[in-house]
């Protein structure tokens, strides 16, 4: 199995080890109120560790190494590139509970294009860490602006948080919406709407 290992983020003291953090687990199951030696539960510990590693692997992912093969001929293409509907799976930091959602990813191309999966791969890369839907939506533009150099970058976010359909509030179905321009989205509104537009969203508010 490969272990999960990133550096200390800054702050942070010692990571713990995976025995710390099956420990961890085994006095969550304690505490809801069930016996973490029972059959069912006793591999549980190791199961969730090893979840968490694949479900956090953003933290050992660079966005720059996502967005790195580029491609500079393009046949003069100067126009809108998008993908839409990105599914991702990301967890909230607040209750560590999922963020179901999609990404919606523009740009306008400077002097290179980057394959679409790496797109994807970007909204990944910050997806799978602890998030809030706002710092998410603005890590995957503002990186794609900064790597890329577009004349312009569009993503928005459309998600449900499982922290408020499951608990406290019980709110299923109800979905947030964010957005983050940069560049020429940024400095001309009829560019924010023809993204929206293109999305079927229509205008904003």
């Amino acid at each position: 199995v490969k272990h999960f290992a990133q550096p200390a983020r800054e702050g942070a003291g010692a990571r713990p080890g995976r025995e710390e953090a099956e420990a961890a687990v085994r006095t969550l199951i304690a505490y809801v109120g069930d016996d973490p030696d029972r059959e069912g539960l006793i591999e549980t510990p190791a199961r969730v560790v090893r979840a968490w590693e694949e479900l956090c692997r953003g933290y050992r992912e660079s966005p720059a190494a996502a967005l790195e093969r580029t491609f500079e001929d393009v046949g003069g293409y100067d126009d809108l590139v998008l993908v839409r509907d990105i599914p991702f799976v990301s967890h909230c930091e607040h209750h560590m509970l999922p963020i179901l959602g999609r990404a919606h990813v523009a740009y306008y191309p400077g002097e290179v294009v980057v394959g679409l999966s790496k797109l994807a791969r970007l909204v990944d890369v910050f997806a799978k860490r602890l998030q809030t839907q706002e710092k998410l939506n603005t890590e995957i533009a503002d990186a794609l602006h900064a790597t890329l150099k577009p004349r312009g970058a569009a993503v928005m976010i459309d998600a449900e948080h499982l922290c408020m359909s499951l608990r406290g509030a019980c709110k299923g179905g109800a979905r947030t919406v964010t957005t983050r321009f940069t560049g020429l989205f940024r400095d001309d509104p009829g560019e924010q709407l023809r993204f929206l537009a293109l999305l079927g969203r229509g205008e904003p508010g």
